[in-house]
């Protein structure tokens, strides 16, 4: 069964969401925002050995909040947790949150990636500013919005090329969609050995990131563990990304699809979810579509979140834009020139 994309092939296509983003070109570094329209049934899964986070605890299936009122990706490494506190009060402000003793507060998720070492000037006087990146991203958020070197993506890196900000959508047979938002910034590769063709090339639709397939005859190299850590070039790590649905499903459903969508990463980096990564992704269930799924339904849910998500990260890489002081070259710097990536 193939899986179309929805209209603007991108994460709003699932209804009930808007995305911000907000970078310093300077930095080398950003803040992108998922902003629900109402609470959000949320759910999270880490299969990285070195996530930085906030506000997952409350996530568990078993735990008292029933809904999110945004999620938070960031750079920045542990400074870019600050990001969340101000969507909070961008939140606040416009009176969203759950109220409570008379108080209203917004529940924002969180997690950020290491690009600390990206070539950015990172020398800040006194609080780290993704404050204001967070502001500015949660002020921005837009049906529309940017990839590749825009938001969290600003300043991402993999093993061999500049990363970036990626995301897809699809729509299933019972007119439920799926999409997925990601921060590609992996300790690995999203290529195949020495080519530049994707890991998530069987995946593609149309030619949503290049269009080459799969390479003809495959790379005796393909098999090559190729990382950031054999690179002079210093980088850090961590895939952070989310999965949505208009579906309707409760926090342990949305756990299920967020366990899922890492399937996506699996089949679009290689290696993932290394003890270098804080691979991690969100789930958020809008359900807006009133769609409750039977058994069967949900597999091709599931099925769809690896999908979308795979294709995310490759569109992600594909999209990034070549700025001065990059420490890796972008996907379409080096296949269109001389040398091979």
């Amino acid at each position: 069964m193939m899986f179309e994309p929805g209209p603007r092939n991108l994460i709003t296509d699932v209804a009930g969401l808007a995305v911000g983003n907000s970078q310093d070109a300077r930095l080398k570094s950003g803040v992108t925002v998922v902003v629900c329209e109402e609470p959000a049934v949320a759910g999270v899964q880490v299969l990285g050995g070195a996530p930085g986070t906030r506000e997952t605890d409350l996530l568990a299936p078993h735990n008292l909040v029933e809904g999110v009122h945004a999620v938070v990706l960031s750079g920045g490494s542990a400074f870019g947790l600050d990001a969340a506190s101000s969507v909070q009060a961008a939140l606040r402000e416009k009176g969203v949150g759950f109220e409570v003793a008379g108080q209203r507060v917004p529940i924002i998720p969180a997690a950020i990636l290491f690009d600390l070492a990206n070539g950015g000037d990172k020398d800040w006087k006194g609080y780290p500013p993704y404050r204001e990146l967070g502001h500015a991203a949660a002020k921005s958020a837009a049906i529309e919005f940017r990839l590749g070197s825009h938001g969290a993506g600003a300043g991402a890196t993999t093993a061999k090329l500049k990363g970036g900000l990626g995301s897809a959508s699809c729509v299933l047979p019972n007119g439920v969609t799926v999409g997925a938002l990601v921060a590609v910034n992996p300790v690995g590769s999203p290529t195949i050995g020495e080519t530049g063709h994707f890991w998530a090339a069987p995946f593609e639709v149309g030619a949503e990131f290049g269009g080459l397939g799969l390479p003809t005859p495959f790379p005796a190299d393909a098999r090559k563990v190729v990382t950031k850590l054999d690179s002079a070039a210093p980088g850090g790590n961590t895939t952070i990304g989310i999965v949505a649905t208009d579906a309707k499903l409760n926090k342990a459903a949305a756990r299920r699809l967020a366990i899922a969508a890492h399937d996506g990463f699996a089949r679009a980096i290689w290696p993932a979810h290394t003890p270098f990564d804080g691979d991690l992704i969100f789930s958020l269930a809008t359900g807006r579509s009133g769609v409750d799924l039977e058994m069967s339904a949900s597999i091709e849910l599931h099925a769809a979140a690896a999908s979308v998500m795979a294709r995310a990260i490759a569109r992600g890489v594909f999209t990034a834009e070549k700025a001065e002081g990059d420490v890796f070259p972008v996907w379409s710097e080096r296949h269109n020139g001389p040398e091979p990536i």
